[in-house]
């Protein structure tokens, strides 16, 4: 491993169980505050309000996600609290920017879910087309890091738009849908 790839890895924590725990934590905290801006605070509740709470939710957790990127691009080694923000900022612009796609534009979870599975597929072949790799040990530049960010956060919003599809669309309610997904979880782990 050279000095780039090194450095760079002190500035990511070890996948582990507790990484996962941290990680469910902070897509959960992320979410609820997604929701409690766009759906309260904005109030996208109301009829006249019709997707300006999402799409205003959505614009301000970007500024905060570029801000929290950049943040994290620049640090020169792991910093437990910016990883973790950033972490956060993927999920709260995740959530408005799923509940955008799927409620405001009119095309349902089906087509949010869609154009979100297309945008992280695109990610992942636009960092690779660019960089010849998407390994996280590749991950030593701010180009590559930012298609690191950038494919977080598609995928924290495709998370977003799926688990709403399978609660709201197959009528399992959350509990229902945290329960397949929880299994997932269960499943990958043991794998």
């Amino acid at each position: 491993m050279d000095r780039r790839t090194s450095k760079l890895v002190a500035k990511v924590p070890q996948v582990t169980f507790a990484f996962w725990i941290i990680k469910i934590l902070a897509t959960t905290l992320g979410e609820t505050g997604g929701d409690a801006v766009t759906m309260s605070w904005l109030g996208e509740t109301t009829p006249e309000a019709k997707g300006t709470g999402y799409l205003i939710g959505t614009a301000i957790f970007g500024v905060i996600f570029i801000c929290a990127v950049l943040a994290q691009i620049e640090a020169k080694n792991f910093l437990p609290f910016l990883y973790w923000l950033t972490i956060v900022a993927t999920t709260t612009v995740g959530t408005t920017l799923a509940d955008y796609c799927d409620r405001s534009l009119g095309i349902g979870y089906t087509g949010g879910s869609t154009i979100l599975l297309v945008l992280v597929i695109a990610s992942l072949l636009t960092w690779r087309w660019s960089t010849g790799s998407i390994s996280i040990e590749t991950v030593n530049t701010p180009k590559v890091e930012i298609f690191y960010w950038v494919t977080i956060m598609f995928s924290q919003t495709l998370g977003t738009a799926l688990g709403d599809w399978v609660a709201d669309t197959n009528q399992m309610g959350y509990l229902g849908a945290a329960a397949v997904f929880g299994g997932f979880l269960v499943l990958t782990a043991l794998l």
